[in-house]
């Protein structure tokens, strides 16, 4: 089954799964979602005729020569970029982690992109449909692919990688995040390190922070290759000043980062180290690190006409919580301005995390914040600090009593949005 969707993909190695958006020739996958079923639309794809092949899975579907059944349409996605990643020669580079990863990815592919034909995940789509559709991204001509792998449940990142069978991996760090699906830190950590495991009976070497003590001592008894500001780091980097952006010195040379924050020195670190073990010359890694502009809210610096903002609201876990508001210590002046929105996915953790912020906030002195979220409703004690139960409330907030010359860092989980106040600011 697997080869006859395969020649078919192979005549124009383009696959789709939105019924809306298919190029002449390719494969279209019928998925399902929890709010969707693509078999709806599986006819009227064949009849259309863009489409070499459509697979689906609903078997009362009426027989026609371009659709082909399965049992399961997603499976047979993941069975076929499996497959296609056996049958390329391209090196493949898995990345995962708790914090910076998307960041990581980017930067290792800015890098590697100076010396190799490459492809990459596309901007977070990490999980059990966006890494075979990276896979099958993968052509004949591609020398290098870098493969995010995300994850928020036991077992996700073991079953990643049977998919994509890195050659290399990367673990940027592990924190706490996702506690309610993976239940405690330790579950974070044993999801994780699955790359690790993997690469040890199949692969050939993964990439270390020398300064990360769990991913150090995980990864004993293996082929690594270690970075970071440590004496013994295969790869040593030194951290500069963050004022706000990060500058990084390698080798003599002081590297001028477009990235807000400390915390993005380890993901610097990583691409210099992954781009030097495979032969990017010196020139042309500082010359991708100096040019990556972060982009989908990551630690982005944003000068509007009222205020000074760092923008990092794509996502939120106890420890990039953490790091980011050190880090906005350290750099902002009085007129300061924190913006938070609740972490979610700790279960039941979240009560003592949320109030660990809280606290940190208090330590480091912060007199004005707005907090939007149930839980730091719920938790708040300072009056000083205002709170809102959602994205809404703040901004009809903000409407009537508007925010200027300020230094704001706008930190959240995406799904609190809010995003949708920065017109405001």
């Amino acid at each position: 089954m697997i080869e006859i969707i395969y020649q078919h993909f192979i005549k124009t190695f383009k696959v789709s799964t939105d019924s809306r958006k298919i190029e002449d020739g390719a494969v279209f996958f019928a998925l399902k979602g929890e709010n969707f079923d693509a078999n709806d639309f599986a006819m009227q794809v064949a009849k259309e005729g863009k489409a070499s092949l459509v697979v689906a899975d609903r078997k009362d579907l009426p027989k026609h020569e371009r659709i082909l059944i399965v049992d399961d349409t997603l499976k047979t996605l993941q069975q076929l970029a499996q497959y296609h990643r056996q049958q390329m020669k391209a090196t493949v580079i898995g990345i995962t982690g708790t914090n910076g990863k998307t960041t990581t990815k980017e930067l290792v592919s800015a890098v590697l992109a100076k010396k190799y034909e490459l492809i990459h995940t596309m901007g977070n789509l990490n999980n059990h449909i966006g890494v075979p559709l990276t896979l099958l991204s993968i052509k004949p001509d591609t020398e290098m692919a870098v493969v995010e792998m995300g994850a928020n449940h036991p077992g996700e990142i073991a079953d990643l990688c049977l998919l994509s069978d890195p050659d290399f991996g990367l673990i940027t760090n592990v924190g706490k995040a996702h506690l309610e699906g993976f239940g405690s830190f330790e579950g974070v950590i044993e999801t994780k390190t699955a790359l690790y495991r993997h690469i040890k009976a199949n692969g050939q070497a993964v990439f270390v922070n020398r300064m990360n003590d769990i991913l150090w001592q995980r990864s004993e008894g293996q082929n690594r290759i270690s970075y970071g500001c440590h004496s013994s780091a295969d790869y040593p980097v030194e951290q500069g000043p963050c004022a706000p952006y990060l500058s990084v010195k390698w080798q003599e040379q002081e590297i001028k980062t477009r990235l807000v924050g400390a915390y993005n020195f380890e993901n610097v670190a990583a691409a210099i180290a992954v781009g030097s073990y495979f032969g990017v010359d010196q020139k042309a890694i500082v010359e991708a690190l100096e040019a990556y502009t972060p982009t989908n809210s990551r630690s982005q610096v944003i000068d509007t006409e009222k205020n000074h903002i760092i923008m990092d609201a794509y996502n939120a876990n106890p420890t990039s919580m953490q790091a980011a508001l050190r880090n906005f210590a350290n750099i902002c002046g009085e007129q300061h301005l924190l913006i938070l929105g609740d972490m979610r996915e700790l279960g039941t953790a979240s009560e003592e995390e949320h109030r660990n912020i809280l606290n940190l906030m208090k330590e480091l002195g912060f007199k004005e914040a707005y907090l939007v979220g149930q839980n730091f409703c719920a938790y708040n004690d300072n009056a000083e600090w205002k709170t809102f139960a959602k994205v809404e409330d703040l901004y009809e907030y903000l409407e009537t009593k508007p925010v200027s010359e300020k230094t704001i860092l706008v930190k959240g989980s995406n799904s609190i949005q809010l995003g949708k106040v920065l017109p405001l600011l």
